[in-house]
């Protein structure tokens, strides 16, 4: 099972070691790099949890490493930790959509509340994204025809249009609707349209 873990980059050692006993204390798993690149050239796509960021760091930086994960679309909610208070690195962070920005030497609950937040956004996100894998997979079952009706139904068409546009009789409309549906796991037409709304969402 690919289960959240709350992933350390900050080059300072005694800081990697002290945040990883305080979490594993709190029943978190953890995983710990000394750099940005280091983290960058381990990093894979189905990596869940959060990314708990030094802003300051010898060689690429916090925001520049935000700044790189957002253009490789990885979608771990990040913390950052900083030694420096910066308002205007905050709010570059925050804009960029990190779920805090938390001074050193940091206050435990202030962490804690920050990481569960940010494995709470994690799970939401994950939990999206299954759905719509799944979704996709039920459209692959489909075939031409009935993805060509599915289209149709979405689009708000009744059967009379949708046999006229696709030469074929209202009856044999019903019949690839009905395959539709059932392929697709819709209950009803607005289900129908919501799963196709979660597509386009996904696909955006």
């Amino acid at each position: 099972m690919n289960e959240p873990i709350v992933t350390i980059v900050d080059d300072d050692e005694a800081v990697r070691d002290s945040l990883a006993l305080l979490l594993n204390f709190r029943g978190y798993r953890t995983r710990a790099f000394a750099s940005a690149e280091a983290f960058i050239d381990a990093w894979r796509p189905d990596w869940r949890g959060c990314l708990l960021l030094d802003l300051r760091m010898s060689g690429m930086d916090g925001l520049a490493l935000q700044k790189a994960l957002i253009q490789r679309e990885c979608t771990l909610p990040i913390v950052f930790l900083t030694g420096h208070g910066d308002l205007s690195h905050a709010r570059t962070a925050l804009k960029s959509g990190a779920v805090d920005f938390l001074e050193k030497p940091y206050e435990e609950a202030a962490l804690l509340k920050a990481i569960a937040e940010a494995i709470d956004r994690d799970t939401r996100e994950y939990a999206t994204h299954a759905h719509v894998a799944e979704i996709s997979a039920r459209v692959e079952r489909l075939s031409e025809r009935e993805h060509q009706v599915m289209q149709l139904v979405v689009a708000g068409k009744p059967n009379r249009e949708i046999a006229v546009e696709l030469g074929i009789s209202p009856r044999t409309v019903e019949v690839f609707k009905a395959r539709m549906m059932e392929k697709m796991q819709a209950r009803s037409v607005p289900e129908l349209v919501r799963m196709a709304m979660n597509l386009d969402k996904g696909s955006s």
